[in-house]
């Protein structure tokens, strides 16, 4: 058994979505053509946060969350593990859609008329709807996740003596080192054609490595004890994964096959979870905070970066710099504030944030 929750997992956790949240205040003026819901000139220089998140920043979560998966079974049961991830993630990433999602759908259709000409002769729910998936944001993490817990949910089902986890276990530190290559491995299959951001294998695998792995105090340790090496490792593979994709599509399916940008994401997971383990256990009123709030950050803070970029163009139409600067200052101050109203609507709280 690994014992009691740790602060340290849920540092990291709100850490990643703080990271996410900075992602996309940069990614929304990205250079580099991926598509996002303004059409703003940014600086092209920023972009560099893009290159060294995204590889990693999403696997990361997704290995926390098997974690943390094998943290909460150990306390429930399979049907109340399913009745509160049902609860917490599949019902909030359909009703933040619907709800809050066709706004986004407005603004997009400002800068990219997606109904060429033909707006006034479509009806309007079916516009609403339209709208609303075009809002799906990081709404697509819930869903996955929520996929992913169905799935081993049956693996437990399947695994009556807990082979798998006691397997993990036993790993050492090359055998982690070698897990990189099922990490490049799944990274190859299972990736949606389209809508690229789906990329089901490899995000399985971080799942299911958190599971059965890393949720071993005795991994965690490991790497506690290699962390140095391990943040060498990441700092100098995201040097090089940079400097060779630079100017290119950092988030097309073809380029994240790469073996380069795969160990890159590898080293830096691993090296996040070992400087976790040695260093971020402090407890404090900031920490408390987040941990009780940095989901329902996850859910909005999209929206608010959207809506702050379309105000300000549409209000000022200013230099790329000002872009930036208006969601520095205005997205810490309006987050919580509009967190913090809706959740204090019984209904909302709810269906939006599982609470």
């Amino acid at each position: 058994m690994t014992g009691m929750r740790k602060t340290f997992i849920d540092n990291l956790r709100y850490g990643v979505v703080i990271s996410v949240i900075v992602y996309h205040i940069v990614y929304m003026f990205n250079s580099v053509g991926v598509i996002r819901n303004v059409d703003i000139q940014g600086i092209p220089g920023m972009d560099v946060i893009l290159y060294i998140l995204y590889p990693w920043f999403m696997a990361f979560l997704f290995l926390i969350a098997g974690i943390s998966a094998r943290y909460a079974l150990e306390k429930r049961s399979i049907r109340e593990f399913l009745k509160e991830r049902t609860r917490k993630l599949l019902v909030p990433s359909v009703a933040v859609m619907f709800l809050l999602g066709w706004s986004m759908g407005i603004v997009n259709n400002y800068y990219y008329d997606m109904f060429p000409g033909n707006g006034d002769r479509i009806p309007g729910v079916v516009k609403y709807l339209i709208y609303c998936l075009c809002g799906t944001g990081p709404l697509w993490f819930c869903r996955e996740l929520f996929l992913f817990s169905a799935l081993l949910a049956l693996l437990r089902k399947a695994d009556k003596k807990d082979r798998m986890w006691k397997w993990g276990g036993r790993a050492g530190f090359p055998t982690v080192l070698l897990m990189g290559l099922i990490v490049w491995g799944s990274s190859q299959v299972f990736n949606t054609p389209v809508v690229e951001v789906y990329r089901n294998g490899i995000y399985f695998c971080m799942f299911l490595s958190g599971y059965a792995v890393f949720s071993h105090d005795r991994v965690q340790e490991l790497l506690e004890k290699k962390r140095f090496p391990l943040l060498a490792a990441a700092v100098a593979l995201g040097t090089v994964y940079v400097i060779r994709f630079w100017g290119m599509n950092y988030a097309a399916t073809a380029n994240l096959k790469g073996f380069l940008v795969n160990a890159y994401a590898w080293a830096a997971c691993l090296a996040l979870l070992g400087c976790g383990k040695a260093w971020f256990h402090e407890e404090t009123a900031f920490t408390r905070y987040m941990r009780g709030h940095s989901f329902g950050f996850f859910i909005l803070h999209i929206y608010l970066i959207v809506w702050i970029a379309w105000g300000v163009d549409r209000l000022f139409h200013p230099a790329p710099a000002w872009y930036y600067a208006a969601e520095a200052v205005l997205l810490p101050l309006c987050l919580p504030l509009l967190y913090g109203c809706l959740r204090r609507i019984p209904l909302v709280r709810r269906v939006m944030f599982g609470e």
